[in-house]
């Protein structure tokens, strides 16, 4: 039977609050039943099992981080669309950290495919990068390169990595600062590749 009041919206929300609070690879059945004061059963009325509830979660968190991105870049461009990007990205990690951890799990590609969260979030990558000039295969290159760096950066503040004195927010400016100059000379793979068959190594 189902609970009254309870609905799919309602716990896979509440997981995510649960993520946030302890840890996405915290969150159980077990323990978001306990919050809503429900035998475990209750919730399978909502979720097939665990890795489903894990998986909206994601789903959640990414159309919550694209929405945070998004508006930030909403009418930037180049380096104050890289900028707005970054800090959105960065605010949203480390104030949601659950729900972050969530963006990063691999999700079923035939799910990828029709969420709408993930291809705002590929349109919004892109059309930044595009802005700099940047076309296939270079794109993927730079959103690779981007990704990295800022979940490497957060992942590291968020876990005090950081022991050096100097100040971490100046780092952090000063680390998309470099990102916009090398996205201003990104080193063309077409270019490179041309050059390749020029030299008789095509």
């Amino acid at each position: 039977m189902v609970r009254a009041g309870l609905t799919t919206e309602r716990v896979v929300a509440a997981a995510a609050d649960l993520a946030d609070s302890v840890g996405f690879d915290k969150v159980t059945i077990s323990a978001l039943a306990r919050g809503f004061g429900v035998k475990d059963a209750s919730l399978y009325s909502h979720v097939r099992n665990l890795h489903d509830l894990r998986t909206r979660v994601a789903l959640l968190a990414a159309g919550e981080f694209i929405d945070r991105i998004g508006t930030a870049v909403a009418g930037r461009a180049g380096k104050d669309a890289l900028v707005a990007f970054a800090d959105a990205y960065r605010t949203f990690a480390l104030e949601r950290p659950g729900r972050y951890e969530a963006t990063q799990m691999r999700v079923d590609p035939e799910i990828v495919a029709e969420s709408t969260a993930y291809h705002r979030t590929v349109e919004t990558t892109g059309a930044m990068l595009r802005a700099y000039g940047l076309a296939e295969p270079d794109l993927t290159d730079a959103v690779r390169l981007l990704r990295s760096t800022f979940h490497g950066y957060c992942a590291l503040e968020a876990s005090g990595g950081f022991g050096a004195p100097r100040d971490v927010q100046t780092s952090w400016e000063r680390t998309v600062e470099a990102l916009h100059f090398l996205l201003e000379h990104w080193p063309s793979a077409a270019g490179e590749e041309a050059d390749e068959r020029d030299n008789g190594h095509g």
